[in-house]
């Protein structure tokens, strides 16, 4: 998993409320176990028109924000089903860190083992992003996290507070698998002295 310390890009504003996980991936696109090829499914039913042309009015088609690394949303974002391809489309997409002032905990927790920051904020905080993401090619945020700082494209700054164990493991790019090779080497000793001392097992 790729590391997260500073991330700075398009920020690209996404004001609805209780974003469910068949919006941010239709379950169309849940043939697959694959975590690459399902950003073209990122909000399907928004960014395609039924006869699957592009939604001209949908944000991520703006091509302001087709580059998008941050999405600025409204309130229980990734609520619904506890889908795991949620965040690997947005991943696949490019988007690295969501901002709201709730997630759904399974979506949440999820983010974290796939390498997305989802940053939790005031409902005033958010009003101020959102009219940041709001600005087009200028919709610049940069989203440190040694320091916690979200600062805006005038050079405001936001902070937000984070459980010290996941940001550990962001900071450090370290999913399930990533922690539990942490402990190789007390793993690797138990497993010798355990030889040692039951020969028979």
């Amino acid at each position: 998993m790729d590391k997260f310390v500073k991330l700075t890009g398009v920020a690209a504003p996404l004001p609805v409320v209780n974003i469910d996980t068949d919006m941010i991936i239709p379950k169309d696109y849940l043939k697959t176990i694959k975590r690459t090829g399902l950003g073209t499914g990122l909000f399907a039913e928004a960014r395609y028109n039924e006869d699957g042309t592009p939604n001209e009015t949908f944000v991520l088609n703006k091509p302001a924000y087709q580059n998008a690394k941050i999405l600025v949303a409204g309130d229980n974002f990734g609520c619904g089903s506890s889908r795991e391809h949620a965040p690997w489309a947005l991943l696949d997409f490019g988007i690295r860190c969501v901002i709201s002032t709730s997630f759904a905990d399974i979506f949440y927790n999820n983010c974290f083992k796939n390498g997305i920051l989802p940053v939790v904020v005031s409902p005033e905080d958010l009003e101020k992003l959102m009219d940041d993401a709001s600005r087009g090619s200028n919709a610049i945020l940069t989203v440190d996290l040694e320091s916690c700082e979200i600062t805006g494209p005038d050079g405001g700054k936001i902070t937000f507070e984070l459980d010290e164990f996941k940001r550990h493991c962001m900071l450090n790019g370290l999913d399930d698998i990533g922690l539990t090779l942490e402990k190789a080497t007390a793993i690797d000793t138990f497993e010798k002295a355990n030889a040692a001392s039951h020969p028979w097992a």
